[in-house]
């Protein structure tokens, strides 16, 4: 098994945050089906000085990383290892954390969704709206990555050109669709509470990324407002639909496991579609 070691050279942060130190990263890949979780490296020729293209476009990536998130969360020293996941049908990827080596901490994924398309996917709302494709959970440490489709709600996306759309307002989008209480819009948004949103545009496409905190219902061993669960997001458009990654864990683990998050989301890709891919408008009466 082959590994590659990889650092991210410094670069100006677009965030009011600056970026103090840079993270090294493990990435391994390899190919594996449908949905691809990755763990090898293929061989590949390598060019001069011994780096594959392969290896040239995972740091090509791993620039780009910093550019949405200042990871001050990871000392200089700190390796974060990482995963990669590929999906087919839906034409994206991301990057999803392994090990931290330095913690002596492994992260226990279990993939819950297996990828599928839109028109089979649980919804996240009575109106069907909002539904998940993919999903892996960390059970024991309370972690959720989530992948979601949905068209764009038009009470806060009025315009139909995405490069006029803030991103407050595809947050807005997004989570007044993001519930499974049969409530209103309004009210699914007051479950939550929006820290913070910005976009920044990637191979000329925009994405949002946004932060916010889900209230959790009280429970007799933890009463009151501080149970929350804290969230961070990105999301890109096409096809008319909106294509979000969400990752979250309890506020109270968020010190020690938000860098790690956000890194996962800033790794998120909308990708050329291949002959697997599956619009979401494609037979919308289709469930398997």
């Amino acid at each position: 098994m082959a590994t590659a070691l990889l650092s991210s050279p410094p670069l100006p942060s677009i965030l009011p945050t600056p970026l103090k130190n840079q993270n090294k990263i493990v990435w391994k890949q390899k190919k594996c089906g449908k949905i691809r979780s990755c763990s090898e490296f293929s061989k590949e020729p390598t060019l001069q000085y011994g780096v594959s293209r392969r290896d040239l476009t995972f740091i090509a990536l791993s620039s780009s990383l910093n550019l949405i998130f200042p990871f001050s969360g990871f000392s200089a020293e700190e390796e974060l290892k990482m995963g990669s996941t590929v999906d087919d049908i839906n034409a994206y990827s991301y990057l999803y954390p392994i090990e931290m080596p330095s913690k002596k901490f492994v992260f226990k994924w279990v993939e819950t969704r297996k990828s599928e398309r839109y028109s089979s996917a649980a919804p996240l709302s009575p109106d069907a709206r909002l539904r998940i494709v993919s999903e892996r959970v960390d059970i024991i440490d309370n972690l959720i990555i989530s992948v979601s489709i949905g068209p764009p709600n038009t009470q806060f996306l009025k315009s139909k050109e995405k490069s006029t759309w803030s991103a407050k307002d595809v947050a807005d989008s997004v989570l007044a669709d993001k519930s499974a209480l049969r409530v209103t819009s309004t009210q699914r948004l007051a479950e939550s509470s929006l820290i913070d949103a910005h976009a920044s545009e990637i191979d000329g496409e925009p994405y949002w990324y946004y932060e916010y905190l889900v209230r959790k219902s009280p429970t007799k061993t933890s009463q009151g407002s501080n149970l929350f669960r804290h969230y961070v997001a990105a999301t890109a458009e096409r096809d008319g639909y909106l294509y979000t990654l969400s990752a979250s864990t309890l506020g109270k683990q968020w010190e020690k496991m938000g860098p790690s998050l956000e890194k996962t989301v800033a790794s998120f890709r909308l990708l050329p579609p291949t002959e697997s891919y599956v619009p979401p408008y494609k037979d919308p009466w289709r469930f398997w």
